[in-house]
């Protein structure tokens, strides 16, 4: 049997132990025997030493995949984690993937709206452009499943099995979380549960005659931009579709005003894709973008991720937060290995009552040095906006004291800036411990931290010794 390559594109930075689930998914799915041993992501040097912006994923093997690559992409608009394609040569933007994956590290013992709902028009959306593709929540959790789940996570949940959305990662009970069968059961089951507390705006759905109204608020921070109900309300919505609710669906109680709506706000195309309507407002006609995705080649994140995986791959040290942009925030991780998320505010109410400074600016990524006795605290930019990124780094005086000195108090602190982009072959500002130029040449500050140092050099040595 000839051998395929496996391609992975994704807008997240990638994890061992989701890419894993991912291969083993695949493999399951097409009765692909294979083994799976320690997963390894490696940028891939050419021969003039720079970085193909190419990685290729070790530590599987199989008889029916010769290679498995990865690149970075980024979505036109809303876009889920991973598409996978199993073909032989690099996947352009109009090839169809076999599947489609969110990831999320979220459970509703943390966040009801977040664990489902805020996620889920992601799936609304793809359908846009892949509607018989293999779609996937995965759920990546770092603290234990809540034991009993709640009425948002269940209502959110049997709505995406409707639309055929598989859920891995977490134990579900099969006598609880099965598909909607028909549009009555998915109103009566929102009926019945809990109502909201006194002062929000819930969401209700009821058919009037020839309309289906679902109330929720959409409007925050002075317009259309509430993610969890923009999630729920495009999720519900989807499903009456499915159910073959084919009249008015329109929504109430959305606190919006004309001007509020945008043809080229997510909910506003997925309402266009849906044909729901907003009480009392004019729904613009949105223009369908061409492609779904393209391959990143201009945002900060090709360097912080790089620089990532190459510390994680090629040396003992690790990352022990990270909020790469346009990634998921992860957990900060303590010394005895224990994820915690972080607080945006050192003082929330004196924060919302107009001092600014009580806000907790985060770095993009922590890295942890454990030969050397070293945390790294990284910003990363664009090459051009080098000179903010410096300024930054005189932020992160609360999360040093709050968290790293707390929990790593005999480690010494160290601030650097790493970038993206340009064509310079070299960096002058001290701050600056690394550059990944638009060339793909391999950059070192004149203090880059020794962790740095170290990474680079293994990676090539990998490569041309």
């Amino acid at each position: 049997m000839k051998k395929t390559n496996l391609w992975i594109l994704t807008e997240e930075r990638p994890k061992r132990e989701v890419i894993a689930n991912i291969l083993y998914k695949f493999s399951k799915d097409n009765n692909i025997p294979c083994f799976i041993d320690t997963i390894r992501i490696l940028p891939i040097l050419g021969k003039d030493r720079k970085f193909s912006f190419l990685y290729e994923i070790v530590g599987f093997r199989s008889n029916t995949i010769n290679k498995i690559f990865l690149k970075i992409v980024s979505g036109y608009s809303s876009f889920v984690d991973f598409l996978v394609f199993y073909q032989d040569d690099e996947p352009k933007e109009d090839d169809t993937p076999l599947y489609a994956i969110e990831e999320t590290k979220t459970d509703d013992t943390e966040s009801r709206n977040t664990g489902v709902y805020q996620r889920s028009s992601k799936f609304v959306y793809l359908d846009y452009y892949y509607p018989n593709i293999r779609k996937i929540m995965l759920y990546n959790l770092k603290i234990p499943q809540k034991k009993t789940a709640t009425e948002t996570y269940i209502l959110g949940t049997k709505c995406l099995l409707t639309l055929g959305v598989e859920i891995l990662g977490k134990k579900l009970d099969p006598n609880i979380f099965i598909s909607f069968r028909t549009v009555d059961e998915l109103i009566q089951f929102k009926a019945g549960m809990r109502k909201a507390p006194k002062g929000n705006i819930p969401i209700f759905i009821r058919e009037e005659k020839d309309v289906i109204k679902v109330s929720g608020r959409l409007y925050k921070s002075g317009g259309l931009a509430h993610d969890p109900n923009i999630g729920a309300l495009s999720l519900i919505c989807a499903t009456l579709r499915k159910l073959g609710w084919k009249k008015d669906i329109v929504i109430t109680s959305h606190g919006l005003k004309q001007n509020h709506l945008t043809p080229n706000n997510k909910f506003i195309k997925i309402a266009n894709m849906l044909n729901i309507k907003l009480e009392g407002l004019s729904v613009p006609i949105s223009v369908r973008d061409e492609k779904y995705w393209k391959y990143e080649t201009e945002g900060e994140k090709l360097g912080s991720v790089f620089i990532h995986l190459v510390v994680e791959n090629f040396t003992n040290g690790q990352s022990i937060f990270e909020n790469h942009a346009g990634c998921e925030k992860g957990y900060f991780i303590t010394k005895d290995g224990k994820p915690i998320p972080l607080e945006k505010y050192t003082d929330r109410e004196a924060y919302k009552g107009g001092d600014k400074s009580k806000i907790v600016s985060i770095p993009d990524l922590i890295l942890i040095d454990f030969g050397r006795s070293e945390i790294i605290n990284v910003e990363g930019k664009k090459y051009e906006y080098r000179h903010k990124a410096i300024e930054e780094l005189k932020t992160f005086g609360s999360i040093e004291e709050l968290y790293i000195k707390k929990y790593y108090s005999e480690y010494k602190i160290i601030r650097t800036v790493v970038l993206y982009g340009g064509t310079s072959t070299k960096v002058i500002e001290i701050e600056v411990g690394f550059l990944l130029n638009k060339n793909g040449d391999l950059i070192l500050g004149i203090r880059a931290p020794e962790l740095f140092k170290e990474a680079i050099k293994n990676l090539i040595d990998f490569w041309f010794s």
